[in-house]
């Protein structure tokens, strides 16, 4: 239950009986019953520019998105932006760019929008403050259930109980 550390007891215990009764697979696919259809890195470039020109047009341009087979959670992380130099000649170009791990490819739309969205946030708050927070739930007004949502996901995983 590592995923759940700083929510209220009363809610990681709700969580803990399900995971004793071999129910959690059963509540998760009753929220989110079926996965998402993005499988390409193109695909998942053409979501994340969808979400940034609706939401962010004026923040820097992204070079780079794709699902990365070595992210893993030893990174802390499902995602990970990265501000890559390129020098071309005398110039010097900075290029934003955001990998998303790849095991997000097999879970619900909602779950790999809240990651490219909290990627996308990065772009202007570096940090995890409020500021960083208030973007995310502009961008999407659910944004701390579906967090809360994909750490249940990730404790399903970890006890074998993943209903993807």
């Amino acid at each position: 239950m590592r995923y759940l550390s700083g929510y209220q007891p009363h809610i990681v215990n709700q969580i803990q009986s399900l995971v004793d009764s071999n129910k959690l697979a059963e509540h998760f696919l009753q929220r989110y019953p079926k996965i998402h259809e993005i499988r390409t890195d193109k695909a998942l470039y053409e979501m994340t520019i969808a979400i940034k020109n609706a939401h962010m047009r004026q923040s820097d341009p992204l070079a780079k998105v794709v699902f990365d087979e070595k992210i893993n959670l030893s990174h802390h992380a499902l995602g990970l932006h990265s501000y890559v130099n390129r020098r071309q000649g005398h110039k010097v170009k900075a290029k934003n760019e955001i990998r998303i791990s790849s095991r997000l490819k097999h879970t619900p739309f909602e779950l790999l929008q809240m990651v490219v969205v909290h990627e996308l946030a990065h772009l202007r708050e570096k940090e995890h403050n409020k500021a960083f927070y208030q973007l995310c739930t502009f961008m999407l007004a659910d944004y701390h259930q579906l967090e809360f949502d994909m750490r249940v996901w990730l404790v399903a995983e970890e006890v074998g109980q993943s209903p993807y």
